[in-house]
């Protein structure tokens, strides 16, 4: 699915000329996902944690495959739908929705040379139209408390924030429209 660069309630990306576009995370593409993690982002920021040294370790690349196979590819009940995040058909980030019993959680990770552009708020408001699509009354989210960026942009889709020393949880209405 496409995500045209162009004003989302009245915010304009600086995304000129270029095409935002969610695919489905596959064994096709599971590797550009990876490449753009290791080229692009803290593992830590990506997947979970993986004992060992820091960085991306060969150990820690197979966890990300092997995390990303059993959770969304390779499973007969998948825990929750990827989506690889690609800028001008180059993998850049992914996105996820997993549904839980009254609720859809939404996740969302982009390459920090592609952070601040307003990728992500095109991204969010594509998975939050996908997530209103589900019988959930409720779309979750989480991110750390020095993630300011995640924080706004949860903050500007409408999302009610609860702030601990570590994490903020978001919670929006998934029956009513978002911006």
């Amino acid at each position: 699915m496409t995500v045209a660069p162009g004003p989302v309630d009245g915010f304009t990306p600086n995304v000129p000329t270029a095409a935002v576009e969610l695919r489905l995370l596959s064994e096709a593409n599971l590797t550009e996902l990876l490449d753009a993690a290791v080229a692009d982002a803290d593992p830590a920021d990506v997947m979970p944690a993986v004992s060992g040294p820091p960085d991306w370790t060969e150990d820690r690349r197979r966890a990300f495959r092997d995390f990303h196979r059993a959770r969304s590819i390779a499973t007969a009940e998948p825990a929750e739908v990827t989506y690889v995040i690609t800028l001008d058909d180059r993998v850049i980030g992914a996105a996820r929705l997993q549904p839980s019993a009254d609720s859809v959680e939404m996740g969302i990770w982009i390459g920090r040379s592609h952070r601040g552009r307003g990728i992500g708020r095109l991204v969010a408001a594509e998975l939050l139209a996908l997530a209103q699509q589900t019988d959930a009354t409720w779309i979750v989210a989480s991110t750390t408390s020095d993630n300011t960026a995640a924080q706004q942009l949860l903050r500007d889709i409408g999302a009610t924030l609860t702030t601990t020393d570590v994490a903020v949880d978001a919670v929006l209405d998934a029956r009513r429209p978002h911006s």
